[in-house]
């Protein structure tokens, strides 16, 4: 049975003043006759057209690092010398992590 954990709970003595009933109706309205559908399995068979990349292969022209950039010594990304923060002990800090 579901339970809706936003609705205010109820003390043991008001729990036992419901007849039974009550309790049968609130049964009966409290289950829908809709099924609980996963969002992300609806989505997954929904295809795009023109957007099946399943054998596509991406490729990156990777370049050297130029002579105006440095690579940070904390995060190891490359960024440019205006981005330098600090030097200490020949380990050069980026301004995002200094």
């Amino acid at each position: 049975m579901a339970t809706d954990y936003d609705a205010p709970r109820r003390d043991e003595v008001d729990l036992g003043e419901d007849s039974l009933e009550e309790l049968k109706a609130r049964r009966v309205d409290s289950q829908s006759g809709s099924v609980d559908v996963d969002e992300a399995e609806v989505a997954e068979s929904f295809e795009l057209p023109g957007a099946d990349l399943a054998d596509e292969e991406l490729t990156v022209k990777v370049l050297p690092m130029q002579t105006d950039e440095f690579r940070c010594s904390r995060c190891f990304l490359v960024h440019h010398r205006s981005q330098l923060a600090t030097e200490r002990n020949g380990e050069l800090i980026c301004r995002e992590c200094a």
